[in-house]
């Protein structure tokens, strides 16, 4: 891991880009040290997803925590996949058709992603649990659901997760989902257009978790209410601190 650029921000948390080998990532650490970790998920393109993303890790910092987070492949400046943009186009027009979405385009799109993202997300793990002012337990939140759900059934490092049901699942996936047993908070947005609500509602049936809690809220992909964001926050420091 190489830290390439730094700020400090207006309360005092410490912003600091890096890449690792060829994937570009960004740390946020509170002042408080050594902290609890949250890897903060996403659909891809970091300067797209910079404002969000910069809000969730002032959001951890607030309760102590730290926040990291990786592109994806294929994502923001990363070599794009031919594939992938491919099963990406075969989505949209699947969706713009108002049928239903055929199990093998979601398969082309989601599952490489997946095989991908989940061996960088345990090598970005690695090299920042190696960081002193990393300490702690290490939770997961947000991101490509299917991404949270193999990196709860792999990555033992990871005691909770806040997984939000806003993409695709394929079926494969889905049996995944029943070795999943650490806590687990969903979010859920009831009107999402771009969501299969019944798959997000059989995936959180399916999780093994003895305590699992699906927070369902009126409104589209991007209308997630504050309070929402607030009650994860909550979710983490019962299980990280």
């Amino acid at each position: 891991m190489q830290f390439t650029s730094e700020q400090r921000l207006g309360d005092g948390v410490l912003e600091r880009a890096f890449t690792l080998g060829e994937i570009p990532g960004i740390l946020w650490t509170p002042g408080s040290a050594p902290a609890p970790l949250i890897l903060l998920g996403h659909p891809g393109g970091l300067h797209m997803m910079h404002p969000r993303l910069v809000a969730r890790a002032r959001q951890a910092a607030a309760e102590g925590f730290a926040a990291a987070t990786i592109e994806l492949p294929g994502s923001g400046d990363r070599p794009r996949s031919a594939a992938a943009e491919e099963a990406r186009a075969d989505l949209r027009r699947a969706v713009e058709a108002g049928g239903p979405v055929d199990d093998e385009i979601v398969d082309r799109l989601v599952l490489p992603l997946v095989e991908k993202a989940v061996p960088e997300w345990r090598a970005a793990l690695d090299a920042l649990l190696a960081l002193p002012e990393i300490g702690g337990r290490v939770g997961y939140s947000g991101g490509v659901i299917s991404i949270g759900v193999r990196l709860a059934v792999v990555e033992p490092r990871i005691s909770a997760a806040v997984l939000f049901a806003g993409s695709f699942v394929p079926r494969a996936i889905l049996e995944e989902a029943r070795q999943v047993t650490i806590p687990l908070h969903v979010l859920l947005q009831w009107d999402d257009e771009g969501n299969d609500r019944q798959m997000a509602l059989d995936l959180f049936d399916a999780f093994g978790s003895k305590e699992k809690t699906l927070h369902a809220n009126m409104g589209g992909h991007t209308g997630v209410p504050q309070f929402a964001g607030e009650e994860a926050n909550r979710f983490f420091a019962r299980h990280l601190k």
